[in-house]
């Protein structure tokens, strides 16, 4: 990787935003060389006036911001995934996209093959998928 360009990098996450696997991933890319991180949030179809997505923001940010070692910006997206995705590019240029997902059998994104549709947009993409629990989970009381 050219270490004088900055690579403007594309993060597309919503439950998975301040997960230990993206919080690595943006670790990984910022040590690697300058890199401008944006993270989108594509708002849920129950939250219209998205105050859940800015909550995720919120709280993602400044766990991504000390990860990055530097600045992230914000952006909360249309509630499809997709849709999201294509307007912060026709907004802003990106080199890549980091599509961070929950484990596959709960995964709404795999389930739509977001990866894969976003990847025929012509940047390299990559999938960081959340760890599911590795212990079971008590129910509510």
């Amino acid at each position: 990787m050219d270490d004088t360009r900055q690579r403007n990098v594309l993060i597309v996450a919503n439950r998975t935003a301040a997960t230990p696997a993206l919080v690595a991933e943006v670790r990984r890319r910022a040590s690697e060389g300058l890199c401008r991180f944006t993270l989108l949030v594509p708002r849920a179809f129950w939250d219209a006036d998205t105050e859940e997505s800015a909550i995720t923001l919120e709280l993602a940010i400044p766990v991504l911001e000390e990860a990055a070692g530097g600045r992230v910006e914000g952006l909360i997206g249309a509630e499809d995934p997709f849709l999201a995705v294509t307007s912060a590019l026709e907004a802003d240029p990106y080199d890549e996209i980091i599509v961070s997902t929950l484990p596959a059998r709960v995964s709404h994104w795999l389930h739509i093959d977001l990866p894969a549709r976003v990847g025929r947009l012509g940047l390299p993409v990559t999938v960081v998928t959340a760890k599911k629990a590795d212990r079971p989970l008590a129910p509510a009381r």
